[in-house]
């Protein structure tokens, strides 16, 4: 990587094509500072968003507000097994680049989450892909890169998919 004037960048990966194409290009496009830094950041839901976790009441007058821990461990566990899947992959694109980046993985809403990294690291550009829904589906489903635009504080670059 040649030397620019960006200090901090992060790319938000999610093991879609599109975020791992955004880190491609980030790598063949972006320019850092001797001490600059690259950050490939991953954001995990929590187990009970992840699993659509809220058991119901246990039939036949179980209590209403069960716990059930090894199901909460089982989903953890699988979801650590996920990240660090999309983790290798992404370590794997920088290391055909030959660019050595630092990773992040924090638990919850990745919209929110990805711009509060952002904005604690002080970064200078975030990237992230986009799987370019329609207007149907990013009404009842969302756009974390809307989101992010309308939110965090600094310039995002967003690499659409087909």
């Amino acid at each position: 990587m040649a030397t620019g004037n960006l200090d901090s960048v992060v790319v938000a990966v999610d093991g879609s094509k599109e975020s791992m194409n955004a880190l491609r290009w980030a790598l063949d496009n972006l320019r850092l500072r001797p001490d600059g830094v690259l950050v490939v950041l991953h954001v995990q839901s929590p187990p009970s968003i992840a699993a659509g976790l809220n058991p119901g009441p246990i039939p036949f007058g179980g209590p209403s507000e069960v716990e059930v821990p090894a199901f909460t461990q089982a989903i953890e566990a699988h979801q650590r097994r996920i990240t660090q899947a999309i983790l290798d992959h992404a370590l794997s694109i920088c290391s055909e680049k030959n660019v050595e980046v630092k990773t992040d993985v924090v638990v919850g809403d990745p919209k929110e989450k990805i711009c509060e990294v952002t904005a604690n690291l002080k970064a200078d550009l975030l990237v992230m892909g986009c799987r370019a829904f329609g207007p149907l589906k990013r009404m009842f489903l969302g756009s974390v890169s809307n989101y992010c635009i309308n939110n965090v504080g600094c310039p995002v670059v967003v690499i659409k998919g087909t």
